[in-house]
């Protein structure tokens, strides 16, 4: 059950750490809010806003409560194959996954004007800059769909309670959406001048109903949200011919794919709003939902329980406890191969990937416990191989 810090600002985080809470405070007091802020059971502080946050708002919507990697979210497969089905060395499908799926900060695939894939071509072009993309920036649209990007993004193969074998994938909206939102976030400070909003943070600047500027940025908004989508299904469907390539027999079972950094025109309590998730996924009644812990720890796919209270929402992951440079203090490479155990991942990039150690997240389960009124656990995973970028 969440605990109420004041009549706008709820939270199911048993550890909140001191800024975070600051900082959802911060946003609790906007004027255009439709009902107390939520924070999910990983929250933590972020930029802009608080990561792990549900805001609702009336005729109003915050770029930055959104955030740069817009439509950033989960994919899950379900497979046909079972444990035994692996094979004893997943180093071949480990290189597979490497070679097909470009991962790192700016990586992509080489592609000539003409042979985008079709998902691509259906998408078109961000609506409400489209006039104004450079030519690097469309070149970019191109090359980065189905492609991963860095920091905690990542693809797993993973094994449910009873061994079913899993692919479990996360990323975003890559470097367009990176930039469409940060001109859109500088636009709504532009705004916030213009208008004589009073804020307590720059970034809470608000783009309102019936300007210009909000419909320029719900249109990127959208656009980056199904390029998000769309790519993560595109690299589903490369990983899950990868594995086919190792097990020829790999089929696909189930699909799940989800947002979990968005916004969406909903109802609630009677009123449609804007609720703006920023690392928290919907959980509706019956949806179901995956939520990844670090790279060393549990995932789960969930079943959302349509808790009111949350805008049916839960946690979109462990969620930081500690920020990139500050693990890179605490930890060393030969901790994070430690803490990897047995599993197959590049080790070779360990000193590279220390940011992502798996002390510098909060206990998963912990997460999962706080949360329990708002999602069911229908499958536990358990990863046997990682592949991030740098």
């Amino acid at each position: 059950m969440p605990t109420t810090i004041t009549e706008n600002l709820i939270s199911w985080a048993s550890d909140l750490e001191d800024g975070a809470r600051a900082q959802a405070l911060r946003t609790s007091r906007l004027p255009i809010l439709a009902g107390p802020v939520a924070l999910m059971a990983d929250a933590h502080f972020g930029m802009g806003a608080t990561i792990g946050s549900v805001v609702a708002t009336r005729n109003a919507i915050v770029p930055a409560a959104v955030g740069v990697d817009i439509g950033c979210g989960m994919i899950a497969a379900e497979t046909n194959l079972v444990a035994g089905d692996l094979p004893d060395d997943l180093g071949k499908l480990h290189g597979l996954l490497r070679d097909r799926i470009p991962a790192g900060i700016g990586q992509g695939h080489a592609r000539g004007e003409g042979t985008e894939p079709p998902a691509l071509r259906e998408l078109g072009l961000p609506a409400g800059s489209a006039s104004e993309l450079s030519s690097r920036q469309k070149a970019k649209i191109a090359a980065q769909f189905g492609s991963l990007g860095s920091g905690n993004h990542f693809v797993e193969v993973c094994l449910d309670e009873g061994d079913r074998v899993w692919l479990v994938l996360h990323s975003g909206s890559r470097g367009i959406g990176n930039e469409l939102a940060s001109a859109h976030i500088k636009a709504a400070r532009l705004v916030a001048g213009e208008e004589g909003q009073v804020l307590e943070d720059r970034d809470l600047a608000w783009l309102s109903e019936g300007r210009p500027e909000f419909d320029a940025y719900i249109a990127d908004m959208l656009w980056s949200q199904a390029y998000a989508w769309a790519n993560r299904e595109q690299m589903m469907d490369v990983a899950l011919a990868a594995l086919r390539k190792v097990v020829h027999k790999a089929l696909t079972v189930t699909r799940i794919n989800c947002h979990h950094n968005y916004a969406a025109r909903e109802t609630h309590r009677g009123e449609e709003v804007w609720v703006t998730r920023k690392g928290a996924i919907r959980a509706g009644g019956g949806d179901l939902g995956v939520i990844p812990g670090s790279m060393g720890a549990a995932s789960f796919i969930v079943k959302g329980a349509g808790n009111p209270l949350s805008y049916e929402s839960c946690s979109h992951g462990a969620g930081r406890k500690m920020g990139r440079n500050e693990a890179r203090k605490q930890f060393t490479g030969h901790s994070l191969k430690e803490a990897m155990g047995d599993r197959t991942w590049d080790d070779r990039m360990a000193s590279k990937l220390v940011d992502e150690h798996p002390g510098a997240y909060k206990d998963i389960r912990q997460v999962m416990a706080d949360q329990a009124d708002l999602v069911e656990v229908v499958h536990e995973l358990r990863q046997v191989l990682n592949l991030k970028g740098t």
